[in-house]
């Protein structure tokens, strides 16, 4: 107190000359030499001056003193000083310079953190909730097209979405707020986005490829579109796109797939190298079906009719063939439709369960397009035949007229004729069962499927042996027994079941897969056998260089690597290398030396990229079905499209990188009510 009242006499009494009495020149000096320690101080110190307080008895005199003491200000103040004259404006004080101070029992200082700061915190939280937000929506489409098959139905999602927000106060607090983000439109957003990003990864891959081939399948309304390609030592089909087909002639699907193809950027012109369709003449014409089309753009693109359709037909050809087999048919459909109708399935899982026991069965009807239906097929109704006999008989009796009459109609025609042509192909079919399954594979090539075929003709030229023709009939004693019917079996019946339906069974089977598979002329499958390593004719000069020129590659480049992939091979070998077996198995060998085996490696491709059949076009539309059905047949184009492209390739979408899917999301779609970025 005493050091501020002597300052403030000292400012009131000064004078600018000097002045004042003797008896406080003293007192006068020694306050100038503690403001000339202060000063020094502040030149060293980081400490801020004391502001100047006028005791009350001096107020009269501050008046006078005012314009000494801002001249006074003017003076001393140095730049760096928070406190400066009234012509300057404002600054924020350096914290270096002006460190906390102790005041009371706290400390007390300037913060770093300033008010934009603060807002920008706050802003990045919000950020950071919006994103997270988005990603959980885009799981939760995704989950409804991998849990329920491709189903996106808005019930599902919101009833999911729903169940997240129990758990989730975020996902609580959006769905009770104004910004949802559940219609319709930002769906089919978020399904647009996670669908391009499906796709870019295929295309990505596809032009690693290079080399890939094109499986096309229409209906009435849209067509599915597949890509064949090697990519990382394996073979991938790919499923790209549901497309809207408003023609179906020839001229509208040839241009329907090169649209697609120039569309997502692929080079079809040199690098397309196969067509894969369903045999239909509409595509399948020399003339002017869609693969001469397309081959007139893409010269490398040569058409291979669909193996697996070419087994379907060789069971339909085969049963239309022989008259007792085409009345069999015809009568599995009747009996198929009686026992499909409600109340008589009831029955029939009844006396099943209790004839049989274990898990009854339903019946299958015999399938133009699906060799293991009818397999399936035959195989329920051989051994549920007993329980087949007793629901015919009971419903046969009732007093309902319709079913009572079909149930009459049927009992009658499955007599020992039936069961002989039923275990005829029950015998047949469970031999092509696994070529069909192995054709509707996407791994197997066109070399594999024509060994497969070949393994099957001698099983079936064996079972014209009078050994196998035995246990035929053995079995067909068997059943009639089974179901109690009266049956003396007599060798001229058994003669006449050998001659008029046994045998022509199978010699139409036989013809159909050997015209149907076997193409001797065909330089195509003769080069991909030549590259196949259980071929008789594998790296053989003659037949890789016809199927080289077809290619345009270069011939003595290929045969000096030829020649060294033998050596290379046989060293490999000797050192205990697994022996190759598949030309899958051969590609993958070549691919880390595809720089020196460039020609014979880029063979190889071309051989496991040619499509071998359209297997994977038709699982596209079983995973449409539950997307557009009767109670949801609005669906547009475009939704079901992207919803089926999820479905079918939905471990592509499980891994999806969903921070990548927001930035796109946020860039693709700028006018939002949530902040992403």
């Amino acid at each position: 107190m005493k050091r501020k009242q002597g300052i403030a006499q000292f400012l009131v009494k000064r004078k600018p000359g000097g002045g004042g009495d003797g008896s406080t020149s003293s007192q006068e000096q020694q306050v100038q030499d503690q403001d000339q320690d202060q000063d020094q101080d502040q030149s060293t110190s980081p400490s801020p001056p004391s502001p100047v307080l006028l005791d009350d008895a001096d107020s009269t005199d501050e008046s006078q003193s005012e314009g000494e003491h801002d001249g006074f200000n003017q003076q001393e103040a140095s730049s760096d000083d928070i406190w400066k004259s009234r012509a300057d404006g404002p600054v924020q004080p350096v914290l270096k310079m002006f460190p906390r101070t102790e005041q009371g029992d706290r400390k007390r200082g300037f913060k770093e953190a300033s008010m934009i700061t603060s807002t920008n915190k706050g802003r990045e939280k919000k950020i950071a909730e919006n994103r997270m937000y988005i990603k959980s929506l885009a799981e939760v489409l995704l989950l409804t097209a991998e849990v329920f098959e491709g189903s996106d139905d808005p019930d599902n999602f919101l009833a999911l979405l729903g169940t997240l927000a129990n758990h989730d106060p975020l996902i609580e607090k959006r769905l009770n707020g104004d910004a949802k983000y559940t219609s319709k439109n930002i769906q089919n957003e978020i399904l647009e986005t996670l669908a391009e990003m499906v796709q870019q990864e295929i295309i990505n891959e596809v032009k690693q490829s290079e080399v890939f081939g094109v499986v096309a399948e229409e209906t009435k309304e849209q067509m599915s579109f597949v890509v064949r390609y090697f990519y990382n030592g394996a073979i991938h089909e790919s499923f790209l796109d549901f497309v809207k087909a408003d023609q179906l002639d020839a001229a509208g699907l040839s241009s329907l797939i090169i649209e697609c193809l120039e569309k997502r950027g692929l080079e079809y012109r040199n690098n397309l190298v196969g067509q894969g369709y369903d045999g239909a003449a509409v595509t399948s014409g020399e003339q002017s079906g869609v693969c001469s089309q397309i081959q007139q753009l893409a010269k490398y693109a040569f058409y291979v009719h669909s193996k697996a359709h070419c087994l379907n037909l060789v069971i339909v050809d085969s049963v239309k063939s022989v008259a007792e087999a085409c009345c069999f048919s015809a009568l599995m459909q009747k009996l198929h439709s009686f026992l499909s109708e409600s109340y008589v399935n009831a029955r029939w899982q009844a006396v099943q369960r209790e004839m049989c026991g274990g898990r009854p069965r339903e019946t299958p009807s015999l399938s133009d397009t699906g060799g293991a239906c009818s397999y399936s097929a035959c195989r329920d109704v051989l051994d549920g035949l007993p329980a087949v006999y007793r629901v015919l008989q009971e419903v046969g009796q009732e007093n309902d007229g319709d079913r009572a009459t079909d149930a009459r109609g049927i009992l009658p025609q499955l007599d020992v004729g039936f069961i002989c042509v039923l275990v005829t192909f029950h015998k047949v079919l469970g031999q092509s069962r696994f070529l069909s399954d192995m054709l509707q594979s996407p791994s197997p090539d066109l070399a594999a499927a024509v060994a497969l075929v070949e393994s099957l003709l001698p099983t079936l030229q064996q079972y014209r042996s009078e050994a196998c023709f035995e246990d035929v009939w053995k079995v067909v004693e068997e059943t009639a027994v089974k179901c109690d019917l009266s049956f003396e079996p007599s060798n001229d019946d058994k003669d006449s079941f050998k001659k008029n339906l046994y045998y022509p069974v199978l010699d139409s089977v036989i013809g159909e897969l050997q015209r149907r598979f076997s193409e001797p002329n065909c330089l195509i499958m003769k080069g991909i056998q030549a590259l196949s390593p259980q071929s008789a004719s594998f790296l053989e000069k003659e037949t890789l260089t016809a199927f080289a020129k077809i290619f345009d590659s270069e011939l003595e480049d290929l045969a000096n690597e030829v020649a060294h992939v033998k050596m290379v091979l046989e060293r490999k070998k000797q050192n205990g290398m697994k022996e190759l077996t598949t030309l899958t198995d051969f590609v993958g060998f070549l691919e880390p030396f595809k720089d020196v085996f460039f020609e014979l490696f880029r063979l190889g491709k071309i051989a496991v990229v040619t499509p071998v059949s359209s297997a994977s076009c038709e699982r596209s539309f079983s995973a449409r079905a539950p997307i557009k059905n009767h109670l949801r047949n609005t669906v547009g184009d475009t939704r079901l499209s992207h919803s089926g492209l999820l479905s079918v390739e939905y471990r592509r979408a499980k891994s999806l990188d969903l921070d990548e899917f927001v930035k796109r999301f946020s860039t693709k779609h700028a006018n939002r009510r949530i902040i992403l970025f």
